[in-house]
């Protein structure tokens, strides 16, 4: 197993590999690839927090196989008094499906917050499943002081979670965090997205229960 950095020259595999790990989880059909897509040339892209795992695979021409992924953004947190506070985010964060529930995602998330943390970010926020990581040392944000833009301001969002990587970053701090405007680009630009999703092999499609869109 190797983490690295992502290359040009691994685009494409990457994206068909979060269109992989993506298809019909939440919706059917799938939108991350595309996010994934536009955000490299977002200003508020982080190149340095943008890394792969590969694992060796006898089927490869290049004797390595990427089977997962996981990039990081800006973001920011509007403090009560209007002021701004820096904060980051990720996602989307991919694994190949015949890869998961094995621990590479967790092994590879938390490689990238090791590094996130020497590059001094202070809070990484995100939206997520509580159950899944918490093994990463994310909490529920609203126990930090963070509210999430889309729910009333004093309920305990199960979802919206938070770490803070500099201790004390948060002392003292009550504020809203906004999801980066880059997640919503599959469904502003629809047109677009409907010609980058035809570039790739046809999938089905399905309504599955517990999807949200």
């Amino acid at each position: 197993m190797n983490i690295r950095l992502e290359q040009p020259e691994d685009y494409r595999e990457v994206e068909n590999l979060t269109r992989e790990a993506f298809w019909n989880v939440y919706a059917p059909g799938c939108v991350e690839h595309y996010v994934l897509n536009q955000y490299r040339s977002n200003p508020d892209f982080i190149p340095e927090l943008d890394f792969v795992l590969e694992v060796d695979s006898v089927s490869s021409p290049t004797g390595r196989q990427i089977i997962g992924h996981v990039m990081f953004s800006k973001a920011e947190i509007i403090q009560e008094d209007g002021n701004v506070l820096p904060a980051w985010t990720f996602g989307p964060i991919s694994i190949h499906p015949d890869y998961k529930r094995k621990g590479y995602g967790l092994t590879l998330l938390q490689y990238a917050l090791d590094k996130a943390k020497e590059m001094g970010i202070g809070v990484v926020c995100m939206e997520g499943n509580i159950e899944f990581y918490k093994h990463a040392g994310f909490v529920v944000a609203s126990t930090l002081g963070i509210h999430y833009h889309a729910e009333p301001k004093d309920a305990e969002v199960p979802y919206f979670l938070a770490q803070e990587l500099i201790p004390g970053y948060l002392n003292s701090i009550e504020g809203t965090y906004h999801t980066p405007k880059g997640y919503y680009v599959a469904f502003e630009n629809k047109e677009a997205f409907e010609a980058y999703e035809a570039t790739f092999p046809e999938k089905e499609k399905k309504v599955i229960e517990g999807q949200i869109f």
